[in-house]
Formats: C-alpha cells, structure tokens, sequence
C-alpha cells in the first residue's frame, strides 16, 4: 500500500509539472514582456507634441527622451541608430531619411511657429500688403535655416523681390525686400536694433512682446508666417518617423504611439502651464537647458507653436509642396523624398 501511495503521489507530481508546463488552459500572455521603445525629440515647439504620450505613459512601452536640436540628427543615423521614433525636423528628415530604407514617416506634428513683430506704426502683415515690406529691412532669426528659408519661399510665393544685406550699414534696395541675419536665436532681437520688422519663433515672440511693454518703443505681434505660406494649415515643421523595422514588426505599438500624437492637440487645449512645464522636465536630457520656463509658456504660447498631428497619408502632397519651396531658395536645404518615405499604412 505504501509502494502505491509513493507511486500515486508521483504521478500527481508529473501531472502537475506537465499542466504548469502546457498553462492548463490559462492565458499567459500576461506574462509575456512588453516590448519597449525610444521615441526622441528635439526641445522646443516640438518637444509639445509629445506631452499627450507623456501623460498617458503608453504602460511604460514608450521611453521619451528631449534632446538639443544638435543632437537630434545622431538618434536616427550610423549602423545602429538609437531612436524607435523620433521627432525632427522635416528638412532634415528629408535630407538624412528621404529614401525611406531605415525609417518612415508617419505624420506631420507641428505646422510653424514664426511671427513678425516690429514697433510705432508700421502695419500688420497680410497677404494683402505683404508686398509693403519693399524698401524695408527684416531681421530674421536663424535666416539661412529653415525660418529664414521658410520666408523667402512666402515672399517668392507672393511674388516680391528680395535680398539678403549683412548689416544695417549695408546699401539697401528701394525695391526689394532687405533681409538680415540676426543670428541663430533671438538675443539680438530689441527695439533699439534698427530693423522695420523682426521674424522670430514662439516663445522668443510672446517673451520679447512683454519685455517691452513698458519700454518707449514696444513690440507688437505684427504678423503670422503661417498664414501667410498656408492660412490655418500652416506649413509641415516637424515630423514624426518610425523605424522601417519597428512598423513591420509591431504596426500594434507604433499605433498606440500615434493615437497619442492625435490626441494631443485636445490635451493642449486644456492643458495648465505647470503640468506642461513638469512633464517635459521629465524626459528631457540631463542639463540641457530648458526651451520653456514658466516666464515664456502660457495657453498663448501653446497655441502660437500649431501643434497637431497630420497623418502622412493626409499631408503627403503638402510635404513634397513645401520641400520643393525649399529646394529652390537652397538646394542644399532640404531633398526630394522618395514615396517610400511615407508610411501610409
């Protein structure tokens, strides 16, 4: 009896092992690891569109990192480039990303944060008397960048003739747009420098506008390059981009990521200055300097840096539009995409 009993209590042994082997029904999925991924982003107007992701959290499947805009380009490049996602610049992202072999764009995510401001009684600019600006100086931030470039394709859309001066000194034409160089952010940007018009990004805008206010010659918002290059639509800034891998191998992941990215504007809307400020705090690099304080961000500020996502699908023929704008002011500022570039999955 005693043989049987060793005998049966080892059967019950192996069937228990053989059951906790096979799951016995039960579902183990659970238990399987969640795949995770790097989504990187440049400080700035950009890093806000990731904040929807950043407050949803994606069950820790996604790892936000903010990093310098000089840094951005070595997350998506070399043999075994760090960036799952990434935000970045569409110029950018066309000249490095173009062919569509190592990643993919899925959309567009912020549409231009440029706006003049100028003092005394010179008027706001309109695509009605745009073509004033002739005889007159515009300093621009980061001139032979994108903001730069992004108003020479709006002043040749509109068909005014313009140059570029290197100084205040220089001999301006009666006739054409003078433009100036007024470095590679808005320090130099004051009442005082001389020029009829300044063309900055938000926050420098709002933040150069209140520093003046009780000063004898303040700024005032003086016009939108947005609306001057596309009304509400704007124009295509900042992309999100996928690895080709990563949206074979798990299209339900990049998805998720995605649906964060439409959601965002809605959450902008609402969103309260401090929760913003804590959550880019959160994922942003190790002593880099912050784009946004709660001196330079409010609701205004938001609102002024057109965050929203626009699917690939949706945006593909605006993308190649403005390209093509930039193309021709410099050939070296951006490339031509290939469709393999957009994901329209």
């Amino acid at each position: 009896m005693y043989k049987a009993l060793k005998l049966a209590m080892a059967a019950a042994v192996c069937a228990a092992a053989v059951c906790a082997a096979a799951g016995c029904g039960r579902d183990d999925r659970s238990k399987q690891k969640v795949r995770e991924y790097s989504v990187y982003c440049p400080d700035g107007a950009p890093a806000l569109s990731l904040l929807n992701g950043l407050r949803e959290n994606g069950n820790g499947r996604f790892h936000y990192r903010i990093v310098s805009s000089a840094a951005v380009q070595a997350q998506v490049t070399g043999e075994k480039p760090a960036a799952d996602f990434c935000v970045l610049p569409l110029n950018l992202a066309s000249k490095l990303l173009g062919s569509g072999e190592s990643y993919r764009m899925l959309g567009t995510v912020t549409h231009g944060n440029l706006y003049f401001l100028t003092t005394g009684e010179n008027a706001v600019l309109t695509g009605d008397n745009l073509s004033s600006l002739a005889g007159k100086t515009v300093g621009a931030v980061q001139l032979t960048n994108v903001p730069g470039l992004t108003l020479q394709a709006v002043l040749a859309q509109y068909e005014i003739p313009y140059q570029t001066i290197e100084s205040l000194q220089a001999e301006k034409a009666a006739d054409k747009v003078n433009l100036l160089q007024m470095g590679t952010d808005a320090t130099n940007v004051s009442p005082a420098y001389g020029c009829d018009y300044y063309l900055c990004p938000e926050p420098s805008v709002t933040a150069k506008i209140n520093g003046t206010a009780s000063s004898p010659m303040p700024f005032r918002l003086a016009g939108d390059l947005q609306a001057l290059y596309g009304g509400e639509a704007g124009y295509p800034q900042a992309v999100l981009v996928g690895k080709k891998s990563v949206l074979e191998e798990d299209r339900a992941s990049a998805d998720k990521l995605v649906s964060y990215f439409e959601g965002n504007a809605e959450y902008l809307s609402t969103a309260e200055t401090a929760n913003v400020l804590s959550l880019l705090a959160s994922a942003r690099e190790n002593g880099l300097a912050p784009a946004f304080n709660d001196k330079n961000l409010n609701a205004a500020v938001i609102a002024n840096c057109s965050v929203r996502y626009e699917s690939a699908k949706d945006c593909k023929d605006a993308v190649n539009d403005f390209l093509g704008k930039l193309i021709a002011v410099n050939p070296n500022a951006a490339s031509t995409v290939s469709d393999a570039f957009y994901f329209l999955g």
